[in-house]
């Protein structure tokens, strides 16, 4: 089983950035494919990307695409969001999730684990 803790998020002026991190308990962190989604009030899960187990490989919507960037340290557990050029779009509650199959998945409920969420506000 796996724990995930999002953290970093905050209020930004639009065309700022941030740092979202994703903490993950137990050993077998580097098993996981990691997916990150984002939820705006009144809204369905949206994914936002998607990382390979060793890293090496991400994934974006194009409504992220070249502003977002995904990463991973397994050593450490932890994931990351670094969200560049924020727009006030982008306003929502952020969450990372774990996913045991070896797909690129987009949907939120196939995934096998997800975090509490972290919010993120981008004012204009």
């Amino acid at each position: 089983q796996v724990q995930l803790v999002e953290s970093g998020g905050g209020l930004v002026q639009a065309g700022g950035s941030l740092r979202l991190s994703c903490a993950a308990s137990g050993r077998t962190f580097s098993s996981y494919a990691l997916g990150w989604f984002r939820q705006a009030p009144g809204k369905e899960h949206e994914f936002v990307g998607y990382i390979t187990r060793s890293g090496g490989s991400t994934y974006y919507p194009d409504s992220v695409k070249g502003r977002f960037t995904i990463s991973r340290d397994n050593a450490k557990n932890t994931a990351y969001l670094q969200m560049n050029s924020l727009k006030p779009e982008d306003t929502a509650v952020y969450y990372c999730a774990a996913d045991r199959s070896y797909y690129v998945d987009s949907t939120w409920s196939n995934y096998d684990y997800w975090g509490q969420g972290t919010q993120v506000t981008v004012s204009s």
